[in-house]
């Protein structure tokens, strides 16, 4: 329930506060005096649109702040919580809105920052909002079936759930289908491309790391005789095979230094260790020398291995060039290309498979739709003749209205049914669809009626209806108010309304008063007591607030509605 709404420099008020409560809320002012700003309100903190026109002239923003308890319904407040906003220990959340002169727009919930849309989407919970717009979207198809929708029991909601899920895997399941089918040319080729690829592979069937490996034969191949040369040069140096006087090699040159060493090793220990030290040397200069040795013997000139090496390295970089930067790659690309050839070898399997559970689908919908259909047809007819009840309640009493199916040739997310709500406001008149068969008087006591029949079917706790009672007078009015009244037994009602016949049913009644010292106009709204009441009444029937005749008319009023205002 909606138990507060403040208001600060938004159109024509400057600052207001509504305490409101269970039952029948009413709001009534002079034309101007500012009863379009409640509604405005209320909007924006329903997550309407923001327009920077609404802010006060002078003001560098508007404000709008409301206290919902949602202690009756935890299913809101989960919500709530899962968006971050902090509710009160009694379950109240606190919404607010802020729209700054320059356009700049921002919408709070239990003090967390939150996207107008979530605002709009959490608030649609807990509140139904009634105007001229939504009396012209009644009008529309769409906004019928979901009505009649909105009417049936669990079980209907549950065939309409089971008709939209069989119905969204059909379409997913047909979009894929048909992809896999139009694509089935550029996909075979896509194969032929990957079996080209694979077989080039194959046919050289490289090892990992072999071109690296290649190169570095390829090098020591071609320079085979620098090599061999060097080394034999270099262990020549190290250990010569001839001894020559005038050359000493190094290994030579080594046993003498030890072997001066050796002849003091005795006197200090430094000098052993020294000696020792040049053992070491001497030992890794045997071992060098006896590695270059094997080296060169190791060394052949190979004219032949040496053609083939590079003859293989041409052919592996026609792998390289295509499938990747390195033999590793070009092997990485292949494991690669068998699986998604392995993937596009399966469509014919696939499409064999979605074009059954495709079939299966389209059979499971239709029985979903015919289902649904059926269950339509029930509510149609009790929903017409509840309607039409309501109607004569509302000074309508020759008023016929009922709920036409039409079958669809397509089946759509909603069903086969095309819902049509058709009404005659006349006896014996002929019916015709909604839009073009009731005025806007009519039509306002149609949408009425419609939210008396749908009240007991949908747990949003409050409805808002602005000028639900435009083009109504006398004593459709007085029906107006009943069912109004009738209408907030169950659930919280605010009402903006120009019809005394209408706020005499009201449990609170607020006024918007218009005021002004000459160069600024300001409105503030103010809750009435009984006498009060009893002005703003006479007011409203007599143009005078202090009229006696007026006066006594707004006490005759408040007796009748007294008498028999639903219990």
């Amino acid at each position: 329930m909606l138990e507060t709404l403040s208001i600060s420099s938004l159109g024509i008020i400057a600052d207001a506060t509504l305490e409101l409560g269970p039952g029948l809320n009413v709001v009534t002012g002079e034309t101007g005096a500012g009863k379009t700003m409640v509604v405005t309100a209320l909007g924006l903190l329903l997550g309407a649109r923001a327009d920077s026109a609404v802010v006060r002239e002078h003001s560098a923003r508007a404000r709008v702040h409301g206290t919902v308890r949602l202690s009756d319904h935890p299913e809101v407040a989960e919500r709530a919580a899962e968006i971050g906003a902090d509710l009160d220990d009694d379950a109240t959340l606190i919404l607010g809105r802020v729209v700054q002169a320059e356009g700049r727009s921002r919408a709070t919930a239990g003090g967390a920052s939150i996207p107008v849309g979530v605002l709009a989407s959490l608030s649609s919970q807990f509140v139904v909002v009634h105007g001229q717009s939504e009396q012209h979207e009644l009008l529309q198809p769409a906004r019928q079936r979901r009505t009649l929708d909105g009417f049936g029991d669990s079980r209907h909601q549950q065939r309409l759930s089971d008709y939209r899920g069989a119905f969204a895997e059909l379409r997913a399941v047909g979009a894929e289908y048909d992809e896999v089918v139009s694509r089935s040319r550029e996909r075979a080729q896509q194969a032929d491309l990957l079996r080209l690829g694979l077989s080039a592979v194959e046919a050289l069937e490289p090892q990992p790391g072999e071109d690296a490996a290649l190169v570095a034969e390829e090098t020591r191949l071609a320079h085979t005789d620098g090599l061999r040369l060097a080394a034999e040069e270099a262990r020549s140096a190290l250990s010569a095979d001839e001894p020559d006087p005038d050359v000493r090699d190094a290994l030579g040159l080594v046993a003498a230094a030890r072997k001066l060493l050796d002849t003091e090793r005795g006197h200090d220990p430094r000098m052993a260790e020294l000696a020792d030290g040049l053992a070491t040397v001497s030992y890794g200069l045997v071992d060098v020398a006896t590695d270059l040795a094997s080296y060169v013997g190791s060394l052949d000139s190979d004219p032949v291995r040496l053609a083939w090496v590079q003859e293989r390295r041409a052919a592996l970089a026609t792998l390289t060039r295509r499938y990747g930067e390195t033999i590793d790659e070009v092997l990485a690309w292949s494991s690669d290309a068998a699986r998604r050839l392995d993937a596009l070898g399966d469509d014919d399997a696939r499409v064999q498979q979605l074009r059954e559970r495709r079939d299966t689908l389209r059979a499971e919908v239709t029985a979903f739709a015919d289902a649904l259909s059926r269950s339509r047809l029930a509510l149609a007819d009790e929903l017409g003749g509840r309607v039409e009840a309501e109607l004569a309640g509302l000074a309508m009493p020759e008023a016929s209205f009922s709920v036409d199916l039409a079958r669809l040739d397509n089946p759509t997310s909603d069903g086969l049914d095309e819902v049509v709500f058709l009404f005659s406001a006349h006896a014996g008149g002929q019916l015709r669809p909604l839009q073009r068969g009731a005025s806007g008087g009519e039509l306002s006591r149609v949408m009425l009626a419609l939210e008396v029949c749908l009240a007991g079917t949908r747990p949003v706790p409050t409805m808002i209806f602005d000028e639900v009672d435009a083009g109504v007078g006398g004593k459709a009015a007085v029906e107006v108010g009943r069912r109004l009244a009738r209408l907030a037994r169950s659930v919280q009602v605010i009402v903006v309304t120009h019809l005394p016949q209408v706020a005499a049913f009201a449990d609170q009644h607020y006024v918007v008063v218009k005021s002004s010292d000459g160069t600024v106009t300001t409105s503030g709204v103010s809750r009435l007591d009984d006498d009060g009441r009893r002005r703003e009444l006479s007011r409203m029937l007599a143009g005078l607030e202090d009229s006696d005749t007026g006066l006594a008319h707004a006490d005759e009023l408040v007796e009748i509605v007294r008498a028999d205002r639903p219990a």
